[in-house]
């Protein structure tokens, strides 16, 4: 294997720890905030289900091999732009303590990268718009009413219970509900950077197929479960403290909205953002009690910085992809 695929591998293992402290909220913010499960616990389960829900499938790894690019472009310089588009604005927005989608830094890196050195052509236009645009619209969406349905469901079963016992109950449910979302954040995210490792493989000659290796699904899993544990309190703060103040019984049934969504569009490789849906579906919950009871505010700077992250960066993956070209032109 040449340096420079020994250099994007590295750089993708990298991406996918920061993918897991930045996401870390997305399995694990609502169960602390309620104080269902410790935080150290809470990471650590989060990180060990990560990387088991990264193993399940390679739908989405699939998708970001040869959906979102034309394969035969993607050279080590090109995606090693792309990769640092992806990382930079993914510690950007963390730094910044906002939930952003780690999925879109990579796509938007990676596309940003091909088209700043190859051209437009070589950009899959439609399979952004089919597997990325609209998913990204419509999953949120489904997050949010999910999360709504599901919580007048709960309140209309246990209208009769103590509000106390309940709280207690649902704290144990949501045990089981938090570690099928950290099952579900692995079973798509990581996916995502075994997709563009296999990528780099195959058009360095180093793999015939774009079939995901044993080795990469390991170590792209392992990366993003320690990045996990390492945690990011920035943003759990801000997606299980700030955006709205969730009981036990509402954090069950954002997790168990989130869960259901993520899990059906990682079946069909839809590499859409955990974070999106999660945050939609605190927003639903929350709403259901009383519409004050989400802070709007916060909220709008959420969806702005969703907006342009795709743009953003690609425009940093663009700007890194031709300084590589150029630095592998002089060497």
């Amino acid at each position: 294997m040449s340096s420079a695929l020994v250099a994007v591998v590295v750089i993708a293992l990298i991406f996918d720890y920061t993918n897991g402290f930045h996401d870390a909220a997305n399995a694990v913010a609502t169960a602390i905030s309620t104080r269902a499960v410790p935080p150290n616990l809470a990471l650590f389960g989060a990180a060990v289900l990560n990387v088991v829900g990264a193993l399940i499938s390679t739908s989405v790894a699939a998708t970001l091999a040869k959906g979102i690019v034309v394969p035969t472009s993607v050279t080590a310089p090109v995606i090693l732009g792309g990769l640092i588009g992806a990382i930079a604005w993914n510690l950007l927005t963390w730094w910044w303590a906002i939930p952003n989608s780690s999925s879109h830094c990579l796509i938007g890196g990676v596309a940003g990268a091909v088209l700043a050195t190859r051209g437009a052509g070589d950009v899959l236009w439609k399979g952004i718009i089919d597997k990325v645009l609209i998913p990204t619209v419509a999953a949120p969406l489904i997050g949010f009413a999910g999360g709504i349905a599901i919580m007048f469901a709960l309140l209309w079963i246990f209208r009769n219970a103590y509000p106390g016992k309940l709280n207690r109950r649902f704290r144990v449910a949501q045990t089981a509900s938090a570690s099928l979302m950290a099952f579900s954040h692995g079973s798509n995210d990581a996916q995502k950077t075994m997709g563009v490792i296999t990528l780099a493989l195959v058009t360095g000659g180093f793999l015939p197929t774009l079939s995901v290796p044993l080795w990469v699904k390991l170590a792209s899993a392992t990366a993003m479960g320690i990045g996990t544990y390492a945690g990011g309190k920035k943003i759990i703060r801000t997606l299980g403290m700030r955006l709205v103040k969730l009981s036990p019984v509402q954090g069950f049934a954002a997790e168990t909205a989130s869960s259901a969504v993520l899990l059906g569009t990682a079946h069909l490789g839809f590499p859409v953002s955990t974070t999106h849906v999660i945050t939609a579906s605190v927003m639903g919950v929350g709403a259901t009690q009383r519409l004050s009871a989400v802070k709007w505010g916060l909220s709008f700077n959420i969806f702005i910085a969703w907006i342009i992250t795709l743009p953003a960066a690609g425009v940093i993956g663009a700007l890194c992809a031709k300084a590589m070209v150029a630095l592998a032109g002089h060497g």
